[in-house]
């Protein structure tokens, strides 16, 4: 069914990693995308799609528990259905998105078989009882009190979970579904409950007396080799005070816890509040409204033949009429004094036998035949569900062989504990007491499951860890803190592994996140036009200035941030840009000036030099001006 569920449910639930699974229902851990948490997912299982008595009780669950708004109870966000392709076409799966409770529950706590210390028990039956008077309140019966559906968180907190038969006392009517099986764990049933009798609001006080009787001494007041048989108990037997068991159990508790179990509802508290009050009065070592044990002890008119040794030393084991519920007499002034014997004793007597008869017939009727008739039940071999662990598949399957049991392979477990291919879980549990020839249903480990890394980016760093985590993956140790202009600070800007890829479940993914801040690129010698489009994918302002130079016009020649440095996004770069200079006038280019130094350069027609032919002018008077 894993690989069958979208990645998204209602484009919204990150599906993540199965973290449980039940009769009905599976549940996944998820992460909300739109309010950024984690929560759990119930998912009603593909093969009980199809089967409306399923459909009905999962969608009462989610009307029943989203009713309901106490520290106590898992709180229910919403719900809805996802359309998915099984092997037989498409089928509608509805769920139901909680609160998700990181801790354990009871049966955990319980699973070796110790008992809890009084103080803690009586902790978790008080938050037990406080979220059911608050429910009954509300007019919601649980009607399934029992050790797994009751989780501890890792602060103490006590969280009552699976409303899933959970009904309205207006329809309280019926504790029989339409298959004519009582509805219900065994060991914890109301004795009305296992007689099909209509139930109330003290019918769960009943179970969270058989609650609370199992944390005190390891074990429920009543067990047995069969359903049926534990049922009948429920309604003939009275159990033995706890302190019969463990002997450091005080007298008020053993008063508190009897008075819960009385076979008749009118004798037991009538209200959660009652129950609670009594339990942490006598956990601190005051008054109790309870009688005294005694008047539980005292053998009723038809005794039931049990093992000596399971009872305490003077005690007889007696039985109660399954068809008044009537008890054994009580101490004077408390309850009704036990009336004398008709002197037709012995015609009721057997009246009596005879009605235990009928209501043991109608028992195995309901719980066991499912209506078949194949005579008397045989007697049977029990025999225990042998240890199995670091087995792999042939050599559980010899191990079941020796006891008769007949092998049934589940579904795979991814493992981060267990070894590819070896025993990791069967059903019955190991140690369970079944018949000679029981299916044993065991899943073995898929090795280390491989997972893909989400895409975080974007995201800060708490939603981020919790998306990793979600997917199965541990949030790495070495978050480093990087310049980004895409990011602002704290969001994550890339991880180690990558997204999108498959790695092994538990793998650990480093971060890098933004320091809101952007690194101060190298300028210069860049064109402007390059230069101002780099400051723009950087978000960084800038302004220009120009200054004359020999270098290339319109490159940078300056800025006032060296490269690499680290600043604000959106700072303003102070860039200074080439220019070509101004041109001047050269004096080189002028008109030339004469130079009176120089000799004028004479036309040789004006060679001074005389001709020796010409005769001078003569200077002498006598011979007077020359002739014209």
């Amino acid at each position: 069914m894993v690989d069958q569920l979208p990645r998204m449910l209602a484009d919204r639930y990150e599906v993540g990693r199965l973290i449980g699974r039940g009769g009905m229902a599976q549940v996944y851990i998820a992460y909300d995308t739109r309010l950024s948490r984690t929560v759990a997912i119930k998912i009603l299982r593909s093969d009980m799609a199809t089967d409306d008595t399923f459909l009905a009780r999962f969608r009462r669950e989610a009307q029943s528990s989203a009713a309901l708004n106490h520290p106590s109870i898992v709180a229910v966000y919403d719900t809805g259905e996802e359309e998915i392709e099984t092997g037989t076409g498409k089928v509608n799966l509805p769920f139901i998105v909680m609160e998700y409770v990181n801790g354990q529950t009871v049966r955990d706590l319980l699973a070796d078989g110790d008992p809890i210390p009084i103080d803690e028990a009586a902790h978790v039956a008080a938050g037990v009882l406080s979220a059911l008077e608050y429910s009954h309140r509300e007019g919601i019966i649980h009607r399934d009190i029992k050790p797994g559906n009751i989780m501890l968180t890792q602060d103490g907190t006590v969280k009552v979970m699976d409303f899933g038969i959970a009904r309205a006392l207006a329809d309280a009517h019926s504790t029989v579904t339409q298959t004519n099986t009582v509805v219900g764990t065994a060991q914890y049933l109301s004795p009305e409950q296992a007689r099909g009798e209509v139930v109330d609001t003290r019918s769960d006080l009943y179970s969270a007396g058989c609650l609370l009787y199992e944390m005190l001494v390891g074990k429920p007041p009543f067990t047995g080799d069969s359903a049926v048989a534990v049922a009948y108990q429920h309604v003939s037997e009275v159990p033995l005070p706890p302190s019969s068991i463990t002997a450091d159990i005080p007298d008020s508790i053993d008063r508190v816890v009897l008075k819960s179990l009385a076979k008749n509802r009118d004798d037991r508290y009538q209200t959660a509040a009652q129950f609670r009050s009594d339990l942490l009065n006598a956990v601190r070592g005051g008054a109790v409204t309870a009688p005294a044990t005694t008047a539980y002890a005292v053998p009723a008119p038809i005794p039931t033949p049990l093992p000596t040794a399971a009872y305490a030393p003077g005690q007889v084991p007696s039985a109660v009429s399954a068809h008044t519920g009537n008890y054994p007499p009580y101490e004077t002034g408390q309850f009704p004094a036990h009336q004398k014997k008709s002197k037709n004793g012995w015609l009721w007597g057997i009246i009596i036998l005879l009605l235990l008869v009928l209501a043991g017939f109608g028992l195995y009727q309901v719980l066991g035949n499912n209506g078949s008739d194949e005579g008397p039940t045989p007697t049977v071999t029990m025999v225990d569900v042998p240890n199995l662990e670091g087995l792999n598949q042939s050599e559980v399957r010899a191990a079941l062989a020796e006891d008769n049991l007949e092998l049934i392979i589940g579904d795979p477990v991814e493992s981060d504990e267990v070894d590819e291919g070896l025993f990791v879980s069967s059903d019955p549990p190991v140690g369970t007491s079944v018949e000679e020839g029981s299916s044993v249903t065991v899943s073995f480990s898929a090795g280390v499951g491989e997972v893909t890394v989400p895409d975080v980016t974007g995201m800060d760093a708490d939603a981020a860890r919790r998306t990793i985590e979600a997917e199965g993956l541990v949030w790495g140790s070495q978050t480093t803190e990087d310049n980004h202009p895409d990011f602002d600070e704290g969001e994550v800007i890339s991880t180690d592994p990558t997204a999108n890829t498959s790695v092994p479940r538990g793998t650990p993914v480093n971060v890098k996140v933004s320091s809101g801040r952007v690194s101060v690129p190298n300028l210069v010698g860049m064109n402007v036009d390059i230069a101002t489009a780099e400051l723009n994918n950087l978000n960084l302002s800038y302004r220009i200035e120009f200054e004359e130079s020999e270098e290339t016009p319109d490159t940078i020649i300056r800025q006032n941030y060296p490269e690499g440095a680290s600043v604000a996004t959106g700072e303003q770069i102070v860039i200074t840009v080439a220019e070509e200079p101004a041109p001047t006038e050269d004096p080189t280019t002028e008109e030339p000036t004469e130079d009176p130094t120089e000799e004028p350069t004479e036309d040789p027609t004006d060679d001074p030099t005389p001709d020796p032919t010409d005769t001078p002018p003569s200077n002498d008077p006598s011979t007077g001006p020359p002739n014209e």
